[in-house]
């Protein structure tokens, strides 16, 4: 099994951003645990600050041999149609993961244009989150 794990604007910044939402862990030090973790997959990680890259990413997977997708969109889920289609354009099932809980915040973070695409979505559990998104595709 191989398993990408795709973030999305301002992710390069945990550890740093707002740890009061997000925890003061950075997803490279993060990434190491999970690689620890689930030594029986193998895990790939991808992070932009760029919409297109993100969707050039996505286009992507099936020729790099991916097998599922982690998804945290960032700003993007609420606000990217391109990467809603993108998502629901490739076989690759993605699950999408938010560190926080996006129902609990500002209005226009209840809206996701992934969701409808998504095999599941995974909100609020920090980065737990990815584990459980991990843990799914097994």
């Amino acid at each position: 099994m191989k398993t990408l794990i795709l973030n999305g604007p301002n992710l390069n910044l945990l550890g740093k951003r707002e740890p009061e939402i997000y925890g003061s862990q950075t997803f490279e030090e993060y990434f190491t645990e999970l690689q620890f973790k689930f030594t029986d997959i193998e895990l790939g990680y991808f992070q932009s600050n760029i919409e297109g890259e993100i969707i050039n990413k996505l286009h992507a997977v099936q020729e790099e041999g991916f097998d599922a997708i982690v998804l945290n969109a960032g700003a993007y889920t609420h606000t990217s149609i391109g990467i809603g289609d993108a998502v629901a354009g490739i076989a690759t099932p993605v699950v999408e993961v938010h560190i926080s809980n996006v129902m609990d915040r500002e209005d226009f973070r209840h809206v996701s244009y992934i969701s409808k695409h998504a095999a599941g979505v995974i909100s609020g559990f920090g980065l737990k989150g990815y584990d459980l998104a991990v843990e799914s595709f097994k």
